[in-house]
């Protein structure tokens, strides 16, 4: 694989759906942008439709994409643009939620890591 290969690979979403395409669509914020999901979709499954990893990991940067995909693994955890933490391969997609995959796409009055967070 060249460099350049690889640079577009990651610009490409990890899912592709091949199923359940009749569902009604509804439009979230993703780092600020409106993407389209299904109603009944997993936050998870409607972020990798659009990119490859779910989050950054707020302790080396490094992409993460969900791990065990059954709320058991704590890897998919996302935050809303208002600071809340996500579980998202167990939350659905609602109409307008605003989620933040990358931790420079937080405004500098949002958290940033497990400091303080509930669990």
């Amino acid at each position: 694989m060249t460099i350049d290969s690889a640079a577009r690979d990651a610009d490409q979403p990890q899912f592709v759906r091949v199923a359940e395409m009749r569902r009604e669509p509804l439009r979230f914020f993703l780092d600020g942008r409106e993407v389209e999901a299904l109603q009944g979709d997993t936050l998870l499954t409607a972020v990798l439709m659009h990119q490859r990893r779910v989050r950054d990991s707020e302790f080396s940067g490094a992409p993460r994409a969900g791990f065990c995909l059954i709320g058991a693994c704590q890897d998919c955890w996302m935050r809303g643009e208002d600071g809340k933490r996500l579980r998202a391969c167990s939350t659905l997609v609602t109409e307008g939620m605003r989620v933040v995959s990358r931790l420079q796409a937080q405004t500098p009055s949002q958290p940033q890591g497990n400091a303080g967070a509930s669990r």
